[in-house]
């Protein structure tokens, strides 16, 4: 088989209904600003920290992406194959040569479920409102309630004021608790505009009585109309009552019916386990966090029905895999299942059963990795006055805070860092196993410097009540650039609303975008 695949052959490959994990090994920073529109961006950087879970059948078609030039394609096939993958080839030519094939590329992140928001809210009409006009709205007195879809993390940094924290998929499951009355007027929020589209239309599929509408762009579009957002608030949904729970089941089921949602038992889905050397499954848990820690399903991973469909990618590689959802109740699952359909994922199934049927596991649930070589490691007590540290970590987490004095690198690009002759130097990183992982990666550079693992990073050095300090100019190591990562408009404090307006038009021209590309079928359901 030849070790790689051109242009024309993969744009065939996308479309056939086979599985397919389309892989593209660049950092998020530099993936951010071209790419295919299915591809998965798993860095080289941590490929090893994320295949597993993205990837787990390792006889899967692959197909590895980079900009062509880069070559770094090549050293993640290296990589795959020693963790087993065995059918691993190359998209020739990178990006470059699928556009010089008359083929569409992308900017931005989590592509397929941003323009999913927009189509929905073309193909649905979605109700939504201005920013001015539910300020208007609230100040009228009218009987309302704004629901923020996102995970509790991004609400506690900044919310509409008076919104109450329903991540996603809970939105059906709770909101007849926190709104009972059908003339409360429901307005769902994010950040920007898919989870609040996303979130409006799962109330209105779900036959609610209340009128309901998406809050146009979000917090950003909030803040661009000149009024302020709230930080640190601790307004969460309430868990629903008994009668509660019973109106969002039956709602669901509704649901279910119109988009086709299939259900599986306990029998199939063991079925399903003992084929997953020739048939990808992904067993996914989409309750909270709190009900996933308390007990799920052994094997299973979180992911929130929210987020699920808002970054599909950062939970599922391989196209046209298996997937099934676990929720006792089944409202949140139904309704993350109705949305995967529409996205084009055709075989997605509801656990019809109870998590208790099976071995449960308690706790959250550590990423799948393979054995880390690990390396001498030494305690934040243990740092003498000259060694050179070098912290691993993203860069948006190296600015935020790092031990004073350390440097910044990436793993992947080692080999362009400038590193120091004549003194120890101490890996660190907020995954331990980057910084071992690092070390290997430095020994197969053949740097004769002494180096060590600081043991427990980040967390074990602020835990012994050691300073930290923001980013002091040192970010870079000779020609590395901090280009890791994607910065979202407010991760910065430059240009924040002019990159914010930027964000906003990007998203709503996907729609326009994924019509010209042919690997591209959405589905409707009127």
């Amino acid at each position: 088989m030849s070790l790689y695949i051109s242009p024309a052959d993969l744009h065939a490959a996308l479309q056939d209904g086979d599985e397919l994990a389309l892989i593209d090994v660049r950092e998020q920073g530099v993936f951010y600003h071209s790419h295919l529109f299915w591809a998965v961006c798993i860095p080289l950087s941590r490929l090893e920290l994320l295949i597993l879970d993205l990837v787990p059948r390792k006889s899967v078609r692959i197909v590895l992406c980079d900009d062509g030039p880069s070559g770094i394609a090549g050293a993640a096939m290296e990589v795959l194959g020693a963790l087993g993958y065995g059918d691993v080839r190359i998209l020739e030519g990178g990006t470059a040569a699928w556009a010089e094939a008359g083929y569409e590329l992308y900017s931005g992140v989590n592509v397929p479920s941003k323009a999913f928001g927009e189509f929905v809210e073309h193909a649905y009409d979605t109700p939504r409102v201005p920013a001015q006009e539910l300020d208007d709205i609230v100040r009228s007195g009218r009987d309302m309630v704004i629901l923020d879809s996102r995970p509790v993390e991004e609400y506690r940094r900044m919310n509409i004021p008076g919104g109450i924290d329903v991540p996603g998929a809970e939105l059906v499951y709770r909101v007849h608790e926190i709104a009972p009355d059908p003339g409360t007027l429901v307005v769902v929020n994010c950040a920007g505009r898919t989870r609040s589209i996303i979130g409006a239309q799962s109330l209105i599929n779900a036959g609610i009585p209340n009128e309901v509408a998406a809050l146009k762009d979000g917090t950003m579009g909030w803040e661009l109309a000149g009024f302020s957002c709230e930080h640190g608030a601790e307004r969460f949904g309430p868990d629903p009552s008994p009668d509660a729970v019973a109106v969002a089941q039956d709602r669901a089921a509704a649901v279910a019916r119109r988009f086709g949602v299939r259900f599986a038992d306990k029998a199939a889905v063991e079925g399903w386990q003992a084929e997953q050397d020739v048939r990808t499954l992904y067993l996914l848990d989409v309750r909270t966090p709190e009900e996933f820690a308390a007990g799920h399903v052994a094997g299973s991973r979180h992911a929130p029905g929210g987020q699920l469909v808002q970054a599909t990618d950062e939970y599922v590689a391989t196209r046209n895999a298996r997937i099934v959802l676990f929720d006792d109740e089944r409202v949140r699952a139904v309704m993350t299942a109705s949305w995967l359909i529409q996205l084009g994922w055709p075989d997605v199934h509801v656990y019809d059963g109870a998590i208790a049927d099976w071995p449960v596991e308690t706790g959250p649930r550590p990423p799948a990795a393979p054995e880390i070589e690990r390396w001498e490691t030494i305690g934040p007590d243990d740092l003498e006055p000259d060694d050179h540290i070098l912290d691993l970590s993203d860069s948006l987490t190296y600015r935020r805070g790092h031990i004073p004095g350390a440097w910044w690198g990436l793993r992947s690009r080692l080999d362009e860092a400038l590193l120091p002759d004549d003194a120890r130097i101490v890996l660190y990183a907020d995954d331990d196993r980057m910084a071992h992982l690092s070390a290997t990666t430095l020994t197969g550079l053949e740097i004769e410097d002494d180096f060590v693992v600081l043991a427990g990073g980040l967390d074990a050095w602020r835990a012994a009540g050691k300073p930290v300090e923001p980013d002091d100019g040192r970010m870079t190591l000779a020609t590395t650039e901090p280009n890791d990562v994607w910065y979202k408009p407010y991760d910065t404090d430059e240009e924040v609303r002019a990159k914010m307006e930027e964000y906003l038009v990007w998203e709503v021209a996907l729609v326009e975008q994924i019509a010209r590309d042919g690997t591209v079928s959405f589905r409707t359901y009127p």
